[in-house]
């Protein structure tokens, strides 16, 4: 047996999976107690600035505390049965420590400092410092930047670091290391640091061997000189090979034994490609969640214009890993059904035994494409691919008096579906096929959206056979780990599922969605690409009132 550890945006969760034929024996969550801290920081009341989403290390703690022993209890699996863990994270979440791991918001003096604790990856108030890397490296003809389709996104490592030394020097200064949770975790887990070449090649710039020059970094700002080589250096690890043995403490943690082998920190939707089985060259996974994250292998070598990166070994080593990304979907919905859906929709849900969710998309489903004059985008918060700019914000265009919640709810959903094509077609006429799309992550508990997609895409959807991708994913990678299968190709052929049924598209609709597409495009590239900056003047605006506060007359 060997167990998979999903620490996602609002919760953890652990799955116990047989290591021969990657049947699920048991799982369960932890519900993160602070959830995303958006507002303040916990027990002070001073506002956090817009666009920050931190979050508490205890919770990630208490997940290995929580979770892992019920999933084991659940599956009635004995420790000594457990060959080994593995782990996932978002990404890129990222956090100050200090030279024995500690966070450094659990150390004295500096509780209190935002910049001291947890980046979430929906941390999007560094797209200043993101702004200023893009002109600079671009200014430079700096050879990476196309790597990362142009340009290096706010949720990466060097524009959040940045903004630490900007805003908070002292926090800087303290930072011994700058590390992604996912091998943090790791940290916590076999008592040493490792870093994964995933997030190395993704989040933090590192191509060829290399991270950006001394110079470029000093060019940034000369006390930034010396950021990868004081922060990030670190020899770097191939996903699926084994990071070391469980401590005593985390052994006490787990309920697990003391030795037992932990895999290599991992991208949550990275790993999931072995449980869905996509290891393959071009076959592209879209994991669903509160965000969507696009990955696919290729032997191809190619630079996708508004692609998040790409890194050799990044989804399975000997292979180029290709990522794209839609910061909001999930998100999106949930927000909508949370802000925006009167009473008497929440009572018919109760009525009916539905979550307003699937109330909204029963209804939505009865009508026609089209027929709710409704076109959206889905930059709720902000563009990861194609445009990675999270200074954009959502528009839904076309609204009457006449609209109904589940007609905005559907175009929502549509919104997504289109953010994905988007991301296809340019994957297509960069030279990089995408022969075949599976879906996994929670939205494949909704056959609407599914279908929906569907639709859009014009394509078959291969649906993953598991409501714990991740997990089941990380739990893959275990078993490579613990040298129970040679590789992950070979893991992810006897431990990945996928349902025996697709979800084909409905020919009457794909047409009628071309066209809503065009209107997409048409405003994607209005608002996105130059045609208005009304989009980001609205959102300096905000900033600006943030920084003021109210005025007299306000007051």
């Amino acid at each position: 047996m060997v167990i998979g550890v999903d620490f996602g945006t609002l919760s953890g969760r652990a799955v116990v999976v047989r290591a021969d034929n990657g049947a699920e024996l048991g799982s369960a969550e932890y519900v993160y107690q602070h959830g995303v801290i958006t507002d303040h920081l916990p027990d002070r009341t001073e506002s956090l600035e817009p666009e920050t989403a931190l979050q508490h290390p205890e919770d990630y703690r208490e997940v290995l505390r929580s979770a892992v022993p019920q999933a084991l209890s659940a599956a009635e699996v004995e420790p000594k049965q457990v060959i080994g863990i593995g782990t996932d994270f978002t990404s890129c979440t990222v956090m100050p420590v200090t030279t024995d791991g500690t966070p450094l918001c659990q150390v004295n003096g500096f509780q209190d400092r935002p910049h001291a604790w947890p980046k979430l990856w929906r941390h999007h108030a560094a797209q200043p410092e993101a702004d200023e890397i893009n002109a600079l490296a671009a200014e430079r003809g700096e050879s990476w930047l196309g790597r990362y389709g142009g340009r290096i996104s706010s949720e990466w490592q060097f524009a959040k670091a940045l903004q630490v030394l900007r805003d908070d020097p002292d926090v800087y200064q303290r930072t011994d290391r700058w590390i992604e949770a996912t091998d943090w975790i790791v940290w916590q887990l076999c008592g040493h640091e490792t870093r994964n070449v995933a997030t190395a090649g993704y989040k933090g710039i590192y191509q060829d061997g290399k991270w950006p020059s001394k110079e470029f970094q000093a060019a940034l700002d000369p006390r930034f000189a010396s950021f990868t080589e004081e922060k990030l250096e670190h020899p770097l690890s191939q996903l699926g090979e084994r990071a070391g043995g469980l401590t005593a403490e985390a052994a006490a943690r787990t309920g697990l034994l003391e030795g037992t082998p932990v895999a290599v920190g991992n991208i949550d939707a990275h790993v999931t490609a072995a449980a869905a089985q996509t290891t393959a060259p071009g076959q592209m996974l879209a994991i669903m969640g509160t965000s969507t994250c696009h990955v696919m292998n290729s032997e191809v070598l190619a630079e996708v214009p508004g692609m998040c990166g790409m890194a050799l070994g990044g989804i399975t080593p000997g292979m180029w890993g290709y990522e794209a990304g839609q910061s909001g979907v999930g998100d999106i919905f949930g927000w909508f059904v949370d802000t925006h859906v009167p009473p008497a929709y929440h009572e018919e849900a109760v009525a009916r035994g539905l979550s307003v969710h699937d109330l909204l998309s029963a209804k939505a489903a009865e009508a026609p494409v089209g027929a709710h004059g409704l076109v959206a985008l889905d930059w709720h918060s902000g563009n990861r691919s194609v445009l990675v700019d999270h200074s954009l914000s959502g528009i839904v265009v076309g609204l009457t008096l006449a609209t109904r919640p589940e007609e905005v709810y559907r175009a929502l959903v549509e919104a997504t579906a289109f953010g994905t094509r988007t991301i296809i077609e340019a994957f297509t006429a960069a030279g990089v096929p995408v022969d075949e799309l599976t879906i996994g992550g929670g939205m494949v508990r909704n056959p609407f959206v599914l279908q929906v997609y569907a639709d859009v895409l014009n394509r078959p959807l291969r649906i993953a056979d598991t409501e714990h991708s991740c997990a089941v994913g990380s739990a893959i990678h275990a078993t490579v780990a613990a040298g129970f299968h040679p590789d992950i190709h070979a893991a992810s052929a006897s431990m990945g599922r996928t349902r025996a049924e697709t979800v084909d598209p409905d020919a009457r609709r794909v047409s009628a969605y071309d066209e809503l597409f065009s209107v997409y495009t048409e405003l994607h590239d209005h608002f996105g690409r130059g045609g208005s900056n009304s989009l980001r003047r609205l959102r300096s605006l905000r900033q600006a009132a943030f920084v003021t506060g109210p005025t007299s007359e306000e007051k």
